[in-house]
């Protein structure tokens, strides 16, 4: 039984060996494939929404996903994200600079002209 176990082996090993160096056909080892690329990647055309995020999805690479994938999206989520933060802080201020101290509401009327002497 051992010695079947054995040679079952060997078989598997060198059936292995064979596929991945070249069975002697002459085509060598086995073609390279291409990296799987990211199917829907983020819109370039418009500003990155919540369902873009949602449908997301990275491909398997060997160890995780593929590291510049992922980059790229983190990259472009993060720059998004830094010029709507510096709109918001834009608009607060715009916001902040048109209330009056009484009651926070600017009067639309003109003045009353002064008597100039």
């Amino acid at each position: 039984m051992f010695l079947f176990l054995v040679i079952a082996l060997a078989v598997v090993v060198a059936a292995v060996t064979l596929a991945v160096v070249g069975g002697g056909e002459g085509t060598g080892p086995l073609p390279e494939v291409a990296p799987e690329r990211l199917h829907d990647p983020l819109p370039p055309d418009r500003p990155v929404d919540r369902s873009d995020i949602d449908q997301l999805r990275f491909p398997l690479a060997v160890r995780g996903y593929r590291m510049a994938d992922v980059d790229d999206a983190l990259n472009r989520v993060a720059a998004e994200l830094a010029e709507r933060d510096a709109r918001i802080a834009d608009l607060e201020t715009a916001l902040a600079g048109a209330r009056t101290p009484a009651g926070g509401h600017v009067s639309m009327e003109k003045p009353a002209p002064e008597d100039q002497r």
